[in-house]
């Protein structure tokens, strides 16, 4: 596994790379954010972990700059700024996880793990069925019973999710941390109103309902009936 360490900080690089080979891992390290793009963006590498605040440019243009040009390697955001704006600008950005200094390396590892496991698992997976509703996660297609929707992005997202957990309960706080990637008021009704539009077009005109909700606890893509 190779991992692209970006850090201006040399005390924290040497500690961070230490510890990865240590572990293992094969580690490039870049000192600036201009040279970390370069090599990002040049290179092959399984994981990233990108310090927010870097010299000529940031952690978090590093990261949109990576995803806008449709690169999924996951990346782990280092900062000072530990906030909840923060964490959520990180995310938001494109970040797979988002921790805060200073940390300990056993917990930078262990997340590590978690963001390539995740993205292993991720792209392992190229087609998504519950009954006669089908997602092509490499088209980018939805479709069921042959006929093709086309849903907006959030839609496409919270679609993925639940097609990714069919048959089971899903929460709106699991909702939000993993389709909105951050924290919504708990009374906000933006995940009723996606799941209102979305089961309008996987489920409308279809003599059987797949997208339900279970009171009281979440929502569910059933194939059992």
């Amino acid at each position: 596994m190779r991992i692209l360490l970006i850090e201006d900080d040399l005390s924290v690089a040497e500690y961070i790379v230490k510890g990865l080979r240590e572990s293992g891992y094969q580690v490039e390290h870049a000192a600036d954010g201009k040279s970390g793009l370069v090599k990002a963006t040049t290179e092959e590498f399984d994981a990233l972990i990108v310090d927010r605040m870097l010299p000529n440019v940031d952690g978090l243009t590093i990261i949109q700059t990576l995803r806008a040009a449709n690169d999924a390697t996951p990346a782990l955001i280092l900062s000072a700024l530990g906030e909840v704006d923060d964490r959520v600008k990180g995310l938001k950005a494109g970040g797979d996880d988002y921790l805060v200094k200073p940390f300990a390396f056993a917990e930078l590892l262990a997340r590590i793990e978690v963001i390539l496991r995740r993205h292993e698992s991720s792209s392992a997976v190229t087609r998504l069925k519950v009954a006669d509703l089908e997602m092509d996660l490499l088209a980018h297609k939805v479709t069921r019973g042959g006929e093709t929707f086309n849903l907006q992005p959030r839609e496409y997202k919270l679609l993925e999710y639940l097609m990714r957990h069919a048959g089971q309960v899903v929460t709106r706080t699991m909702l939000l941390e993993n389709v909105w990637d951050y924290h919504f008021d708990p009374q906000t009704n933006v995940i009723d109103v996606h799941i209102s539009r979305l089961r309008q077009k996987v489920d409308k005109g279809f003599d059987r309902q797949l997208l339900n909700t279970v009171r009281g606890a979440g929502y569910m893509l059933d194939d059992s009936q």
